[in-house]
């Protein structure tokens, strides 16, 4: 029974401070080790503005003729063109795309402006870049509901998305459905006589434009 007592002991006061100091030391050490851990995997967690414009760069569209047939008065044209894929720690690997191509003339141009305030007015969502260049409008083939991609319905003159049923006019312009926003325009240029555009890629269900990703 005197054995047994000894491990009821408390030990003295000085044993006991020693004790509860060592504790408390224990689990401050332990607190700070976590601390050094976390910190850098949080950080890592957080995209950088060189991981954001990683992939940022010019994609010459495959069919330029089909670019060149566009006509103010003519539907919207399937564009493909090659862009970047990143999967994990694999190499970067090219894939094929396609964004929607529309040809205004002025007074088209007019209209969208008017239509388009999340892109004209708001200055949540504009960009920055012009969004009708040399009378032509490219835009993102992805919806920006929740990311599905949209076709061109001939029979009804608007772009529709068979996910939700988001409707958009020709000049992109929200008119049906839970999207949040109209179609998000990109960047067009020309490059020794050919079309080239810059595939970004936006935050979906928000009716502000967020850059995701350029790739």
């Amino acid at each position: 029974m005197a054995h047994a007592k000894a491990y009821e002991d408390p030990g003295t006061p000085e044993e006991q401070s020693r004790f509860k100091f060592m504790a408390n030391a224990t689990i401050v050490l332990g607190n700070v080790i976590g601390l050094v851990i976390a910190v850098p995997i949080v950080v890592g967690l957080i995209p950088s503005p060189a991981v954001l414009g990683g992939g940022k760069a010019w994609s010459p569209l495959k069919d330029q003729s089909e670019f060149g047939k566009l006509e103010p008065s003519s539907a919207p044209a399937q564009l493909y063109f090659s862009r970047s894929m990143r999967d994990g720690y694999m190499p970067p690997a090219d894939a094929s795309d396609y964004v929607w191509g529309v040809k205004m003339d002025d007074d088209q141009i007019k209209k969208m402006q008017t239509n388009r305030p999340d892109l004209f007015s708001n200055p949540s969502g504009k960009v920055d870049y012009p969004v009708v260049n040399m009378g032509y409008v490219i835009f993102s083939s992805v919806c920006p509901h929740l990311g599905c991609k949209f076709n061109w319905k001939a029979e009804t003159n608007r772009f529709f998305c068979p996910c939700h049923n988001s409707e958009y006019e020709r000049d992109g312009t929200h008119i049906a459905g839970p999207a949040a926003r109209g179609l998000d325009p990109l960047p067009l240029e020309e490059q020794n006589g050919k079309a080239e555009i810059t595939w970004i890629r936006y935050k979906a269900a928000i009716p502000d434009r967020v850059i995701v990703s350029y790739s």
